[in-house]
């Protein structure tokens, strides 16, 4: 049986998100790592098999809102599984609109490194006067 997740690794995982040091981040990823994005073509949204494949999805979203920044987080251990909630906030690059969402992130480990990362937000909709 794979060790325990810990707080510390889901504290650490978000301070190298915060760097926005893509290799910084990939150390906490195994080969055979799996990323679920928030949006996409399928139910889990898109899906990144590998670390190849998962650095490339993740530099697009430094791309695409380079001033990320995770707040206000929560995380939470069961065996090896962990939860990471958060307020995600940044700046869109291609249009320079203000991203403010809450968030989630459902990590899986073996052997200290995550396998699996399905991540989630809230869908926020503009507020209609009147």
């Amino acid at each position: 049986m794979s060790a325990p997740a810990t707080l510390a690794q889901l504290k650490a995982i978000l301070a190298a998100f915060n760097s926005h040091e893509l290799d910084r981040v990939m150390t906490f990823f195994a080969e055979d790592c799996v990323l679920d994005m928030p949006r996409g073509p399928d139910p889990w949204g898109r899906r990144s098999v590998g670390t190849a494949a998962v650095r490339a999805a993740l530099k697009s979203r430094f791309d695409g809102i380079p001033d990320v920044h995770y707040g206000e987080d929560e995380h939470a251990v069961a065996g090896a599984l962990g939860v990471s909630r958060w307020r995600l906030t940044g700046t869109l690059a291609a249009t320079g609109a203000a991203v403010d969402v809450r968030g989630c992130d459902f990590y899986e480990f073996r052997d200290g490194l995550v396998t699996r990362k399905d991540s989630y937000w809230k869908i926020v909709e503009p507020t209609v006067p009147g």
